[in-house]
């Protein structure tokens, strides 16, 4: 979701400290922000491991699969309405009716969004943000930029995050929903740090085992799987852009998010797993949410 953990505030306050910092020397002439994206991906990690992680550890201890499902279905489906937004602001029409299909038919038949029936019609998981959105609108990238907890992005996707939480219904709850609001949101987007962090535990060693460089590694594999996304692949239809599916040569797509599945393969701000194409191989980023998924060490449980 896709999940969207942002604080606003947090967020452009760290961009505007990272542009500050640009003086800094740099081993990388085009990496604008180095010491300050190492610095703060150390942070990050500091901070999974003596937090996140052992919350979801925890967490993946006491909640059975089904439930575990179950949650990230919930996050998933709120997620939706998003994409369907951004569907509709990248010009895809026959892609936001089907999200919006998947919405209404998990918010009703799965009720709320706890079962995923949407998938049983054959309706695809789809990834669209508002970062990708400004990419298909020109907005170049900008340099690379790792924010405090919430890792790998960019000054496009840093704005990409705020319209993110603008189209998350947990913003408008914890805003005009008074202190009950503001705890219920609060509660939910816990738990949603922590299922998505739960989701994490197998990919350690593809980042520990394929790179020689963990910085470099993780910044070109997500500015690539970003660059992936924005262009839709290498697809000669700007209208469909998988999730779930890898496409196939036959497939109408060759765009996809690198599936966020249930706990085994999802995304605290940032970790790479290779992408399954037959059209392309640009690298996958589990990163639909921009949630710590990146810059967190992750091991399988």
């Amino acid at each position: 979701m896709q999940k969207t953990t942002i604080n606003t505030t947090l967020s452009l306050t760290s961009l505007a400290i990272s542009i500050a910092l640009s003086g800094c020397a740099t081993t990388d002439p085009k990496d604008t922000f180095q010491g300050w994206n190492q610095g703060t991906q150390s942070f990050n990690d500091t901070i999974d491991k003596a937090v996140f992680k052992p919350v979801a550890k925890g967490y993946m201890a006491v909640t059975p699969d089904f439930v575990d499902e179950g949650v990230t279905n919930f996050f998933s489906n709120l997620g939706d309405i998003g994409v369907t937004v951004n569907d509709l602001l990248q010009f895809k029409l026959l892609q936001s009716g089907m999200d919006l299909s998947r919405f209404v038919i998990n918010t009703t038949a799965g009720v709320a969004g706890f079962f995923d029936v949407a998938k049983l019609v054959d309706l695809p998981k789809h990834n669209e943000d508002f970062g990708q959105t400004l990419g298909v609108w020109g907005v170049p990238a900008g340099p690379y930029l790792v924010l405090p907890l919430i890792g790998p992005s960019s000054p496009r996707d840093t704005v990409g995050l705020v319209g993110d939480a603008l189209l998350n219904p947990l913003t408008y709850v914890s805003a005009f929903g008074g202190v009950a609001g503001a705890a219920a949101s609060a509660g939910g987007r816990a738990v949603d740090i922590t299922d998505t962090r739960a989701g994490l535990m197998t990919t350690e060693k593809v980042i520990n085992e394929g790179a020689v460089d963990r910085y470099d590694f993780i910044k070109n594999a997500y500015q690539q799987h970003r660059e992936y996304l924005v262009n839709d692949g290498n697809s000669s239809s700007n209208d469909i852009d998988l999730e779930d599916n890898p496409p196939s040569n036959n497939s109408p797509s060759s765009k996809t998010n690198n599936p966020a599945p249930a706990k085994p393969t999802n995304t605290v701000n940032n970790t790479a797993t290779p992408v399954t194409n037959n059209t392309s191989s640009a690298p996958a980023i589990n990163n639909p949410k921009h949630t710590l998924e990146l810059s967190a060490p992750v091991e399988k449980k």
